[in-house]
């Protein structure tokens, strides 16, 4: 049975072990891609770029769908709000455009695209590890 507790508004918040995965996962993503960043940076100059960078990807590809899960279950059985699932879900078809724009060699838009995604996992983060300063009533009084 999923913990959930009750605010002093009397609204609901989730269970501190789905969020915990959530931050997991959105910290795990934002890890995966400064990697490929940088092994973005070593296709210029080492040998191994090519391929640290292609395992990279992979990996990458399922923090992404790590994300979409950890949302799912943060919100489903946890009690968290279902915006997170589009977020995750947004950086999943990021994911996969971005997978497809490296497979076809188009630099132009890869190299851009993988700098904003940085830039909004690196955001989602911030925004997942910051305290809530009032919980949110359900019902107004």
């Amino acid at each position: 049975m999923t913990r959930r507790t009750t605010t002093a508004h009397g609204g609901l918040t989730a269970a501190p072990g789905g969020l915990t995965f959530l931050k997991t996962a959105t910290a795990l993503q934002t890890l995966t891609l400064f990697f490929q960043a940088v092994t973005a940076g070593m296709l210029l100059t080492s040998p191994h770029g090519y391929l640290m960078h292609d395992v990279g990807s992979k990996v990458m590809y399922a923090a992404a769908m790590l994300y979409v899960l950890a949302a799912i279950l943060a919100w489903r059985p946890g009690g968290a709000s279902p915006r997170p699932i589009l977020y995750a879900t947004g950086f999943l078809l990021l994911a996969l455009a971005q997978v497809a724009l490296g497979i076809a060699h188009l630099p132009s838009f890869h190299v851009p695209l993988g700098a904003v995604m940085f830039a909004l996992s690196t955001l989602a983060l911030v925004q997942a590890l910051s305290p809530r300063l009032l919980p949110r009533s359900t019902a107004r009084s």
